[in-house]
């Protein structure tokens, strides 16, 4: 994962030896340009640089500063704490390593190369940064939806693998990446913005067919549990079983059938959230702009389209075994050969086919906070 932002080092009373006037100059026009990856140049203490360049002795003050932008260019300027909806434990990087990659630059005097490549590599971090360039300043809330995002981005691990899934909340979509292109697209309900969907990672291990349900246990207090307890026949009937939980509380699962909750198929997506991705019997609902509907789990259009190109290549789940294991109505999983990391994220910038991108609605209304918290100094 992105490494996690560093505080800077203590201040020392000799500069290191290594620093040159050319390479502290070096630095100060990347502070200076920072603002085209959506941070803030003052929060890099540019003037501060500058006196340092003036007294010939900049090292310890570049050194402190360098550190500053590396980890923010890796692991985002916003501290863990203050990412709404974020649920990922950052990989931990100390200043010791950061020092590794310092003193490569300054042994080839590639302080900027150093710095531009820790920033994400993705492309439509490219994208973001080539929008934000040109969107005027007058456009407030364009800048911020794009700063928001250039800084999620930062969040997410450098490299996210050749095959992968990622779900944008804001989209109402999840997609099936392959060698960088996609290759499937597909409609999700996400989360309510009082259940919201949170931005996480996870492996999909396999894919159950005809799964079964334990409802949650907010899910019993809200709403299943009142059923069981005043129609337990209508509760019966729609494949809920029950019995008594510790202090005296009511355990639930609902039988696998089409009236299911999760549907007929669910991905299997170990995680400690317990979300995953899966099907739902009120398909309707997909036909809706705006689907924000669920407790927080992601049910997905076209579930059997999804496992079959996913199991592609399997002899034993072609798409007639997959119909046929669905028809029967047993319980059964097919683990996948490889396991595929599944993203799910939060982006409001995204880009259409012409390459051109788009605005999404703040569903959970989030960028606020991100954008308070990289820019306090911006005008």
């Amino acid at each position: 994962l992105a490494c996690a932002a560093v505080s800077g080092p203590a201040r020392s009373q000799e500069p290191p030896s290594q620093w040159t006037v050319a390479d502290a100059d070096a630095l100060l026009k990347v502070v200076m340009g920072i603002a085209g990856d959506g941070l803030n140049p003052a929060d890099y203490e540019p003037q501060r640089l500058r006196g340092a360049i003036l007294s010939q002795r900049p090292g310890a003050v570049a050194e402190e500063i360098f550190l500053r932008v590396a980890s923010d260019l890796d692991g985002g300027r916003v501290r863990h704490a203050n990412r709404p909806g974020w649920r990922i434990v950052d990989r931990m990087v100390g200043p010791a390593e950061l020092r590794v990659l310092l003193a490569r630059a300054l042994s080839e005097h590639r302080i900027a190369e150093a710095l531009a490549g820790l920033a994400p590599r993705h492309p439509q971090y490219r994208a973001l940064k080539a929008a934000l360039a040109a969107t005027p300043p007058a456009d407030k809330a364009r800048r911020d939806a794009l700063m928001a995002d250039l800084e999620r981005w930062r969040w997410l691990p450098p490299e996210l693998g050749d095959r992968y899934l990622m779900v944008n909340v804001p989209a109402y979509e999840v997609q099936l990446v392959e060698a960088g292109k996609i290759v499937a697209r597909h409609r999700v309900i996400v989360g309510k913005p009082a259940t919201p969907t949170p931005q996480f990672i996870a492996e999909v291990t396999g894919i159950t067919f005809n799964p079964s349900w334990t409802v949650p246990a907010s899910i019993i207090v809200e709403s299943v549990g009142r059923l069981v307890t005043r129609s337990p026949a209508t509760a019966r009937a729609r494949g809920y079983v029950w019995s008594r939980a510790a202090k005296g509380g009511l355990a639930v699962t609902q039988k696998p059938g089409p009236g299911n909750a999760l549907g007929q198929v669910k991905f299997e997506m170990p995680n400690p959230n317990t979300i995953y991705l899966h099907d739902t019997p009120s398909k309707e609902l997909f036909d809706r702009d705006a689907r924000a509907f669920s407790h927080g789990c992601i049910r997905l259009d076209r579930p059997l389209d999804l496992a079959e190109t996913l199991l592609a290549g399997r002899p034993d789940w072609a798409r007639p075994s997959i119909d046929a294991a669905v028809m029967r109505g047993a319980t059964v999983t097919a683990p996948l050969t490889a396991h595929l990391p599944i993203y799910v994220v939060y982006f409001t910038m995204v880009p259409e086919a012409d390459g051109q991108l788009t605005r999404l609605p703040d569903v959970y209304a989030r960028n606020a906070s991100v954008i308070a918290a990289i820019k306090p100094a911006h005008p």
